[in-house]
């Protein structure tokens, strides 16, 4: 009876040990987990700041670019103001004798149109633009035809004509 007795005590006695052994893994368990869950909570919260953060760059980049692209127009702009005065003194040096330009119309490309006394005053011109012009380039002939201009004593053949060509940003080295 003494060793069932003494059998029963340890028993009872592993049988507390065991239960304060689990209880103090799931108390140590516990522990980790909420430490975990902290941190988690952390590392969500400096996320959504680090979000925040990458939109405010985002922002900001788009911003830089927008500014790049005004200040390349503004830049294109200032090149291009001079264009006309250009383009004038050009056709002044480049115009020859017995040719008269009645308009000058700029859009993508510039049109020319004018009188010449012969087809040869006209190819000249466009010699002139190819080879001596700092400015222009590119002329192409669209339209040359025989009119008459003028009447009674003053009436005059000579040929009409219309060139397309393009404008520089930057003059042509000579």
């Amino acid at each position: 009876m003494a060793r069932k007795r003494s059998f029963n005590q340890s028993l009872l006695l592993s049988a507390l040990v065991g239960m304060l052994v689990v209880i103090v893994v799931m108390l140590t368990l516990e522990s980790l987990l909420s430490n975990q869950s902290a941190r988690n909570a952390m590392l969500e919260n400096e996320m959504t700041k680090l979000d925040a953060q990458i939109k405010e760059i985002i922002t900001l980049d788009e911003e830089i670019k927008s500014l790049k692209q005004r200040q390349a127009m503004i830049l294109n702009l200032q090149a291009a103001r001079n264009q006309p005065v250009y383009l004038l003194d050009e056709l002044v040096d480049i115009t020859p004798v017995g040719v008269v330009l009645k308009s000058i119309k700029q859009t993508d490309v510039i049109t020319l149109t004018g009188h010449a006394q012969s087809n040869a005053r006209i190819s000249e011109f466009l010699h002139n633009i190819d080879m001596n012009s700092r400015y222009l380039s590119k002329p192409t002939l669209q339209e040359s035809k025989l009119t008459t201009v003028g009447q009674g004593k003053d009436l005059r053949k000579l040929f009409e004509f219309t060139i397309k060509l393009t404008i520089l940003d930057r003059p042509k080295e000579r």
